[in-house]
Parts: C-alpha cells; structure tokens; sequence
C-alpha cells in the first residue's frame, strides 16, 4: 500500500498522541460510529483525567462508554448521557463533570471550531435562567443571543468505512453521524478504518472527509456494536 503521505500508521504509533489530561473529541452516536481500536487502545494505556466531546457517553460497555465506566473521564461535554447510567452515577457522585449541550448547538459548536470560529450565536435556552446567567449575551438589531463557545481538542478519533492513503474518508450509512464534523476539529485527528485503499479508487463523489483534515490512519481491528443489553 502507498503510503507517501506517511499518514498510515501503527497503532501503537497512534497511542503516542494519548496522554493524561487531554481533550479528546469522538465521532458517535451511542457506540455505533466510534472507533473501537482506538478506543481499546486508550483503555490499555490508561490515559486519565480525560475531557470528552462527543454526542453521548455510548453504553457501559459500548463506545466511549468503556472510557468512562473505567473512570478515566473527568468531564464531558455531551448533548446526554442517558444511555450510560454509569455516567449518570459518576455525575450524581461529582466523581464526572458534565457539561449538556442541545445537540444541534453541540454539532455547531464542533463545526465553528473546525472552521476556526470563535463561536455561535444562539438563543435556545435564552429563556432559562440557569442555562443563560452562565454564557455572556449579545443584542444584535434588538434580539438577544447567548454566546455558545466553539469546541476543538488536542485530538479527535473517528471511524470511518473506507480511506485512501491521503486520508479522504467515506462513511457507512449512520455511522457517518458526529464523525466529520469531529473530525475537523481536532489538532491531530486520528481515523480508524475498516479498509484502506489504493489512492484514486475513491469515488470523488462519495469522499464525505477530505484528507486535509485526517492526519493519521490505523487500520480497525473490528468492529463490535452489540446493544448493551445483549
């Protein structure tokens, strides 16, 4: 396999780019969509006092959820965490902070970040004290908006389908989800896939990621998506 661009990689080079107190943002929509390897491979290193971005806290046993079950999260920033009552405990006991975002606001607050922006304007939640006497506010022609900061991360890790050595990434179906928005917005941002191939053998139209985002590729080592009750 061509790899020129030197963005192929080990996975035990990839683990290099872990390290304890980190930001790290994941792609996901309860577990399905998360990268497993990597996930794994972030358990096995122990990294600790995480901050993680993502849409959910995955199940116990499934997706992000892994991370957090093992207690190597201290804060997370989330649109819910329902489908993982292990996250929930860990908030009740003050062991986890969290931090909720609606979720097309959170979308957008990874999307700005990716683009460079400062942030978003927004005024759902405007009408809640609690949620509005955190954030500062802006009157602009007369409407009142709350500043919603954007998010980026010391590294993002995605999963995608297929990738070519450049990086250019094709997703399947729903697991797409959070995935390119997470992964404009990392410093360094790692994708697991289930096939690398041949560079120009991706379809120009099908290419859901550029390349320029993507700095390094793993290959998976498989995928396991079982519902948590199984």
């Amino acid at each position: 396999m061509d790899n020129s661009f030197g963005k192929i990689i080990p996975l035990q080079e990839a683990t290099e780019y872990f390290f304890d107190g980190m930001t790290l943002m994941f792609g996901g929509f309860g577990g399905v969509g998360s990268p497993p390897t990597l996930i794994e491979a972030i358990m096995a290193k122990e990294i600790k006092r995480l901050t993680l971005i993502g849409n959910d806290t995955g199940f116990p046993h499934i997706g992000i959820g892994k991370i957090i079950s093992n207690g190597q999260a201290d804060k997370v920033i989330a649109s819910h965490i329902g489908s993982n009552p292990i996250a929930g405990k860990l908030m009740t006991e003050g062991k986890l902070e969290v931090e909720f975002s609606p979720q097309g606001i959170l979308a957008e607050r990874i999307r700005a970040g990716g683009v460079g922006l400062g942030g978003i304007l927004s005024d759902i939640g405007l009408e809640n004290e609690v949620i509005s006497a955190r954030k500062p506010t802006l009157n602009i022609e007369g409407k009142n908006y709350m500043i919603e900061t954007a998010l980026t991360a010391d590294v993002s890790i995605v999963y995608a389908k297929k990738a070519d050595p450049y990086g250019n990434l094709i997703f399947d179906k729903s697991a797409r989800n959070t995935n390119p928005l997470v992964a404009m917005a990392g410093k360094v941002t790692i994708a697991e896939v289930a096939e690398i191939v041949p560079l120009g053998s991706l379809n120009p139209d099908e290419i859901v990621t550029p390349g320029i985002f993507v700095d390094k590729i793993i290959q998976s080592e498989g995928v396991n998506w079982e519902w948590a009750w199984e």
